[in-house]
């Protein structure tokens, strides 16, 4: 089950449900003068997002092809997106260029440093480096300056078929999927160490607006009060006991 829903200003969430697992998969399109694409999917779900993206924009004309870490949901598409967008680039962190993505992909990244800017014309991204906030040592997030975006990957997993949007509370939903997946097979998919907190807090300074998380609804609201929640949630789920 495919949905796009606009949930800025040209820019667009293309979500994929997959009724096995119970769980949504997020892409961000951002439509500007060098489009970007955040997430660019498992490969077996790209015919499913190339015919989403070609619905919003020639897909040829994609510049930018961001994630946050090396996995298959975030870059196993890659390089068929980089196959249809002759000028496009992978853009990730400094880490994960060099250790993962520059071996795997046709055409090499694009690799971001703390507080690189990576600009699509009207909007800016700012590149944050998160290591294991969510996952691997390479984890960065993309933060959206002008209506300040937090592309924030897997951040706020959410289980279900979800609203496309929302404005209430992320919380309980993250605890819930933090408890279930510590209880099953899947335990320690979300690494806590003793920068987690701090790391958490730092996205919190920049104070977003939107949470555009990759596993259920995008979220509208005080960010700031959402990743701080988070941060005494990850701290009592998956902390020292």
């Amino acid at each position: 089950m495919v949905s796009t829903t606009e949930v800025a200003s040209d820019v667009y969430r293309i979500s994929i449900f997959v009724p096995e697992i119970n769980l949504e998969f997020s892409h961000f399109l951002v439509k500007d003068e060098e489009p970007l694409l955040f997430h660019a999917g498992l490969r077996g779900m790209f015919p499913m997002l190339l015919e989403e993206v070609s619905r919003l924009m020639d897909v040829s004309k994609l510049r930018h092809i961001a994630f946050s870490h090396f996995e298959s949901d975030e870059c196993g598409g890659l390089n068929h997106w980089l196959e249809r967008a002759p000028d496009a680039q992978p853009a990730c962190g400094l880490i994960g260029a060099l250790v993962s993505v520059n071996d795997f992909s046709i055409r090499p990244a694009r690799a971001l440093t703390k507080d690189d800017v990576l600009s699509t014309g009207r909007r800016r991204f700012r590149f944050i480096h998160t290591p294991h906030v969510p996952h691997g040592w390479d984890a960065g997030v993309l933060f959206e300056e002008s209506e300040r975006i937090l592309f924030c990957s897997d951040l706020f997993h959410q289980w279900g078929l979800l609203a496309p949007t929302t404005t209430d509370s992320l919380i309980e939903r993250a605890r819930t999927s933090l408890l279930e997946a510590e209880a099953g097979p899947f335990a320690n998919y979300v690494p806590y160490t003793h920068h987690t907190g701090r790391i958490l807090e730092s996205l919190a300074g920049y104070a977003p607006r939107t949470l555009a998380t990759m596993h259920g609804s995008t979220y509208y609201g005080d960010g700031a009060q959402a990743l701080r929640e988070l941060a005494t949630v990850m701290s009592e789920v998956l902390g020292p006991k």
